[in-house]
């Protein structure tokens, strides 16, 4: 058996990809640690069923970092980066830049030229967004202070790998041993200026004029396949034409990515890239956990430990500071530095684009991959840690050791959440003469209703011996209004596993949170501005001039329509392009429906009794701002 052959190379891959990521997701610790286990399990160092040929793979497997650009870039839209932008080019401006000068100048001192300094500075500026963002959305963080500071940062980084790309190669002060495939390499430097910048230009102008006509060509084949092929096909031209002109294919792809980011086939772009992306991404980090010098490590034990520790201090410390400065507090301020302390997997691609150009020398690129990957793996050690030790210490010490309230009391009802919106439903409810049972898991709103007379019990209510003490057992039902959608999930899991006799009345951020509480079981789902954004809307037709009946019904049309729909689309939730017709087609028959039911309803003066006389008056002519009434909109 030719342990080199394609076939017996695939099963080791897969197999060790199959069974770390496995594994690691069950400890907790992420799939791109999962990835980075798995090559250093397989590596030459361990295993040995990965030589040298391990080099060899990581070409390939680049290519996922290229199509994970692309997917970046289509995330980037316009509006989500205006409405951040004091935290993407401040917050994230800054840790990037105080943390290149600080870590560039401590690789200056210990011996580094200047260029390989302000190389190693950049790339460990940068942390890790697979874990992060993971362990942000695992833990429900990613909606805190923390959390939306983190995300920003993050953003930043992202984006700042582009210009990095393109300074590297000018750092180069050596002949490099790069082959260049640049067909204008030998052009003069303005003809070649000229070339690069237009093909830029082609790929703004394809992607606004082009790219969409073709991709609304393919689509009506109805063939997911084809879309997909073609998608691919667009990742390839670009980093192909990037190449041409001497450029880094990734920064076209993330271009193209931007330009796309608004397109009506933005989210089907991301859907068919996504698995490609995945595939290579693991690829990319079992080559580079393969390649991580274990001996070099047992050699310097020491030095590795010294430059991980010193990594992880460094950037916690500027990242403390800076996100005092933008007014982040207490336990969130720490939160923020410990999630974002470590480096991150796109260091891995620098490290191997710095040392084609020569600017890092192998022994170093040695060393500074194994700190990244040490500092990657304790990452989510940091976070515990953070959660266990300095939290209940330094911040919430009270908090940590407040225990759940005695409930000496049973209602037909019981609410797990009292946020905004538990709030509003408790308040309904009691003042119609029905008492519930109101639990709640944040210690400083629970004393606070309590200010205003409210009777909150303090506590986690996915916790079962709370739920028993609060009467789950002879309740007839549970309003589920908690903070995030996982809090619900798991709410509703409990609820179903212990308690399956109570009625389950559940919050819905979402539509996509709406599906998963629908895959869940649960039958009683409000989502939570469906009915305020209708009562916005019959508000508006009023001012417009139309009768309060009319309004009233098309919003009761509306929403039983919806409802149907949402039923409906279930089934498609994991086909983009199906979901998507099947949608489109719904909403065209629900305006047909409305439209054709306005048209029907013959105005009676019972009717007119919903609205108020100055409308009445109104609505027989032009109402005072000059509007069109009902008769004459319809």
């Amino acid at each position: 058996m030719d342990k080199n052959s394609f076939l017996i190379q695939a099963i080791v891959y897969l197999s060790a990809a199959v069974v770390a990521v496995n594994l690691a997701k069950r400890l907790g610790l992420g799939s791109v640690l999962g990835y980075l286990f798995a090559g250093i399990a397989i590596g030459p160092y361990l295993l040995g069923f990965v030589g040298e040929e391990g080099k060899e793979l990581m070409h390939i497997a680049e290519f996922g970092v290229v199509m994970m650009l692309f997917v970046i870039g289509l995330e980037l839209e316009p509006n989500l980066l205006w409405r951040m932008r004091k935290l993407i080019l401040g917050l994230g401006g800054l840790q990037i830049l105080v943390s290149a000068i600080a870590l560039g100048s401590i690789a200056y001192l210990a011996g580094q030229v200047w260029q390989s300094s302000l190389v190693i500075g950049l790339i460990l500026a940068l942390s890790s967004t697979a874990i992060v963002m993971q362990t942000l959305t695992e833990k429900s963080l990613l909606k805190t202070k923390a959390g939306q500071s983190s995300f920003a940062v993050l953003l930043s980084q992202d984006i700042a790998v582009i210009p990095m790309l393109a300074i590297f190669p000018l750092l180069a002060t050596q002949q490099t041993n790069v082959v260049s495939t640049s067909f204008i390499a030998n052009l003069p430097g303005w003809q070649q200026t000229l070339l690069v910048l237009a093909a830029i230009g082609g790929i703004i102008l394809a992607g606004k004029y082009v790219v969409g006509p073709v991709f609304r060509w393919v689509a009506k084949t109805h063939q997911r396949e084809l879309f997909m092929a073609t998608a691919i096909l667009l990742v390839f031209c670009i980093a192909e034409l990037m190449i041409m002109v001497g450029l880094s294919p990734a920064l076209g792809t993330f271009l193209a990515g931007v330009v796309l980011a608004n397109s009506e086939y933005r989210h089907e772009l991301e859907s068919d890239i996504e698995p490609f992306k995945g595939l290579l991404l693991g690829l990319f980090f079992i080559a580079v956990g393969a390649s991580i010098n274990f001996g070099l490590i047992a050699a310097n034990p020491g030095l590795i430990l010294t430059l991980v520790l010193g990594l992880v201090i460094v950037k916690g410390v500027i990242l403390y500071v800076l996100g005092a400065f933008f007014d982040i507090k207490g336990d969130q301020n720490m939160l923020f530095a410990v999630a974002l302390a470590q480096s991150g997997e796109f260091a891995f691609v620098l490290f191997s684009f710095a040392g084609q150009y020569q600017l890092l020398d192998e022994q170093t690129t040695s060393v500074l991959v194994a700190v990244v990957a040490i500092s990657m793996a304790l990452s989510p050690l940091m976070f515990v840690l953070n959660e266990r030790l300095i939290m209940p210490r330094f911040f919430t010490k009270q908090k940590a050791k407040r225990e759940s309230d005695d409930i000496h009391e049973t209602h037909p009802v019981i609410i797990a959440g009292f946020g905004r919106y538990g709030n509003i439903v408790g308040r309904f409810l009691k003042a119609n003469g029905i008492s519930a049972t109101i639990l709640d898991n944040d210690s400083d709103r629970v004393d606070l209703l309590r200010k205003f007379g409210f009777k909150v019990y303090y506590g986690d209510a996915s916790r079962f011996d709370l739920m028993k003490a609060a009467g789950a057992e002879s309740a007839k039902l549970i309003i589920i209004a908690m903070d995030t959608p996982e809090q619900c999930l798991q709410m509703v899991s409990l609820v179903k596993s212990h308690f399956p006799h109570l009625k389950i009345l559940s919050r819905a951020y979402d539509r996509k949170d709406a599906f998963d509480l629908m895959d869940a079981g649960v039958d009683n789902i409000y989502r939570e501005t469906l009915d305020s954004s209708l009562r916005m809307g019959t508000d508006a037709l009023s001012m417009l001039g139309l009768r309060a009946y009319n309004t009233h019904r098309a919003a009761r049309t509306f929403l039983r329509y919806d409802e149907k729909a949402l039923t409906e689309l279930l089934n498609y939730r994991k086909d983009t392009s199906s979901y998507i017709k099947v949608a489109r087609d719904r909403i065209a028959e629900l305006e047909e429906l409305i439209l054709s039911d306005m048209r029907d309803i013959e105005i009676t003066e019972r009717d007119s009794g919903w609205d108020s006389d100055a409308l009445r008056k109104a609505v027989a002519g032009k109402d005072v701002s000059g509007n069109a009434s009902s008769n004459e909109i319809f």
